[in-house]
Formats: structure tokens, C-alpha cells, sequence
């Protein structure tokens, strides 16, 4: 381990430098085509084993270690957004409208170094390291599932991930065991009223006040439906009805998202916003169009995962703090991984603590304090080899006895 950090350090400089490369030229989801073969080439020339095109567009290396063991595997997300960036920075953006706004070119960075390092140290390693770089995180359906159907994860006994996080302080490690993050649903819908003059409002059928009806009515299914020790949400991001000022509507569009970590206030509330835009329509002889998309699924870690990743980051000299943080409403693919094989996800401390203002993620001046990579670099490495020596342990044992 002490070999390991000591390389992660040495190599901390071409960590901030392919950040910085990455950052400068972000692809969108579903449109990576020169980040997944950056990342396939700098595999390949460690030796790795390396698969492209996982799932459409992934890619999956696989250090073999020196000594038999089991498998275990980290994975980092590549796709930017299509943001346009507002940061001043000498490595701000090239692409128009496209943005590393989330820390995903921190993540790639990140377990590209680590996976230099632990090339140094294959020979003493009992077992493998799958090395997961997955697309198109940001958009779902996501790249996981896919990947998963094309074998990223055949063989894996463990899976670990991290996110970096810019509203956590630097040199805090962030989990909690169970559903960490949430369920991300859409839903859509139109409504078919009766156009008009505004002037005279008794002769239409105004598409925006059913849809108004519905906004303020949606929000009573989670105050008053739902069981109020599960966490949901219900927001509508998007109301169009464009017109005149003196025309009344004949056709709104609205679109929402629906968040939640149990899977019965999912299906509830799925159901219910149904019920409510059909309400708010027959009142009005109305008409609806609604469409639930299901998006990704509640990130649930595991027990016996998080805790090891707890302790383990404890011992880490830039770690200040392991925090046991409370779930977060935004949603993750990861989930996908923890439904087929054990492992947990946890959060990387990314704020600087001399920033005057602190940028969420997704916002256009969204930055991360790079000093964070180091600490997310030794926190998985840490966990991959200490569980590969655990599980070579248990085996000498078992053979011994």
C-alpha cells in the first residue's frame, strides 16, 4: 500500500494533466469518440488487456495480477454535458455548447493514474482489477446497463465507485450504507385544451390553468400520499405553452421529475400523477397525453462494502473526515452495478475551502478543487488491494486449516 500512494503522488502532476486535457475537450453522451479511445490507447500501453465499444460505447481494462485471487472492480464515468462554460480558466472548454460540469474528467483521470500505479505493482497483486470507464452516464437509460449486458461485470466479485463532489469540503470521504442516492424518473405531458381569445375565457378550454392545477395539485401527492418516512419528490422543470398575451392556450407541455428511494412510493406516485392530470382534465373536458419514463434506480450500497471502504479511507493521510452523509435526490447508474455484485459508492470531498462561491454540479462555472483525484485515487486503490489480500488471506487459511 505505502509503494502504491508513494506512486499516486509521483503521478498526482499527470493526473491534473489529463484532467485538464479532458476538460478542454468534453464529449456528450451518447456522442464519445475520441474519449473512449484516449482512454483505450493509455490501457494499452500498460499492457492491460482492453475491451471498446462495451455496451456501444465503453471501455473495459483489466490488470491480471501476479498471484491468482479474486476480482474486483472500479469504475469511472466519461461524458460531459451540454452546457456552455462560463469559467475563466486556461483550461476552460474548447467545444461549443459541451462541459466536463460534473467531475467526470476528474473521475477518468483518476482511475487512469491509478491504474499506472497499480500496473507498477501488477507482480505483487493476488487477483484482478477490472478498470470500468463507462459512457454516457448523464442521460439514461446510460451506458451501466449495457455494459453490464456486454460482460463488463462477468467474473467481478466487488465493484467500488466514487464521485467526486464539489459541495463536499476537500479531504472528506462521503457514504452511508443502504440507498445512498435516489430513483430518477420523468414523466411528460401534454394537455389538448380549447384555444381562444383571452377576452373571452368561456368559449375555450385554457390548457394553462389545467396545467397549473396539476403543478400545485402534483405536490400534495408527496405531502399527503406518501408515506412521510420515505423521501420522493415531485418537480416540474418545464411548463410551455407559448402564445400571444391575449390568446388563451390550447395545448400545454409540461415535464417533471420524480425522485424517491422506495420502490412502493415509485410505483404510488407514478400512479397518482396520473390520477391527478386526469382530474385536473375532466374538470375542464380536456383532454391528456401522459408518459412515465422510469430512469435509473435507487443507488443502494452494501453493508459489508461501505464499511470496508470506511475503514480504509480512515487511514488515508489526506483524509480529514469519513462521513456517514444522508442520501442525496440525484441519481446515478451505479445502481446497476450494485444490483449484479456486491460493492458500495461513496462521495470525494472536492470544495475549496478559500473558494468565495461554491458551484453545484451541472452548473456552467462548476469547478472541482483537483486535489481531490489524489484523495478518491488512494481511497479505491486502497480498497481494491485490500480486499484482493483479504480474500488471499481467507484462502491460505482455509488451506491451512
Amino acid at each position: 500500500m505505502e509503494k502504491l500512494f508513494s506512486l499516486l503522488k509521483e503521478y498526482e502532476p499527470e493526473m491534473i494533466s489529463i484532467r485538464r486535457f479532458l476538460h478542454e475537450n468534453p464529449e456528450i453522451s451518447y456522442h464519445e469518440v475520441k474519449t473512449p479511445a484516449y482512454i483505450a490507447e493509455y490501457h494499452a500501453k500498460l499492457g492491460h488487456e482492453v475491451r471498446t465499444g462495451v455496451g456501444g460505447r465503453g471501455v473495459v481494462a483489466t490488470l491480471r495480477g501476479g498471484k491468482p485471487g479474486k476480482t474486483v472492480a472500479l469504475r469511472a464515468d466519461f461524458d460531459a454535458l451540454a452546457i456552455q462554460e462560463e469559467n475563466d480558466i486556461p483550461y476552460k472548454s474548447k467545444v461549443d455548447g459541451a462541459m466536463h460540469a460534473c467531475g467526470h474528467d476528474g473521475h477518468t483521470s483518476t482511475l487512469l493514474v491509478l491504474a499506472k500505479a497499480l500496473n507498477k505493482i501488477q507482480d505483487d497483486i493476488p487477483g484482478n482489477i477490472v478498470f470500468i470507464h463507462q459512457f454516457a452516464e448523464e442521460i439514461a437509460p446510460g451506458g451501466a446497463i449495457s455494459m453490464i449486458e456486454d460482460g463488463c461485470l462477468d467474473g467481478v466479485d466487488v465493484i467500488f465507485g466514487t464521485h467526486i463532489w464539489a459541495t463536499f469540503p476537500i479531504g472528506t470521504i462521503q457514504l452511508k450504507s443502504g440507498p445512498i442516492m435516489a430513483a430518477a424518473d420523468q414523466f411528460n405531458i401534454t394537455i389538448q385544451g380549447k384555444g381562444g381569445h383571452g377576452s373571452e375565457p368561456h368559449l375555450t378550454k385554457d390548457a394553462v390553468m389545467i396545467g397549473s392545477q396539476f403543478v400545485t395539485s402534483a405536490q400534495q401527492i408527496v405531502s399527503r400520499r406518501v408515506n412521510p418516512l420515505h423521501p420522493a419528490v415531485v418537480s416540474v422543470g418545464n411548463f410551455e405553452a407559448l402564445n400571444p398575451f391575449n390568446v388563451i392556450a390550447d395545448t400545454a407541455k409540461l415535464i417533471g421529475t420524480v425522485r424517491t428511494f422506495d420502490e412502493d412510493a415509485r410505483d404510488l406516485i407514478e400512479k397518482e400523477l396520473e390520477n391527478v392530470i386526469s382530474s385536473s382534465c375532466q374538470l375542464m373536458d380536456a383532454t391528456y397525453e401522459y408518459v412515465y419514463k422510469r430512469g435509473y434506480p435507487a443507488v443502494v450500497n452494501h453493508a459489508e462494502e461501505t464499511e470496508f471502504i470506511a475503514e480504509k479511507a480512515e487511514k488515508i493521510d489526506e483524509v480529514t473526515e469519513v462521513v456517514e452523509c444522508a442520501p442525496l435526490m440525484g441519481g446515478e447508474d451505479f445502481a446497476y452495478y450494485l444490483q449484479h455484485v456486491k460493492g458500495a459508492f461513496f462521495f470525494t470531498g472536492a470544495m475549496d475551502p478559500q473558494w468565495d462561491v461554491v458551484y453545484p454540479h451541472h452548473h456552467p462555472r462548476f469547478n472541482i478543487d483537483e486535489r481531490s483525484m489524489l484523495i478518491a485515487a488512494k481511497t479505491l486503490g486502497s480498497a481494491a488491494l485490500s480486499f484482493l489480500e483479504k480474500e488471499s488471506d481467507k484462502k491460505e487459511e482455509s488451506v491451512t486449516r
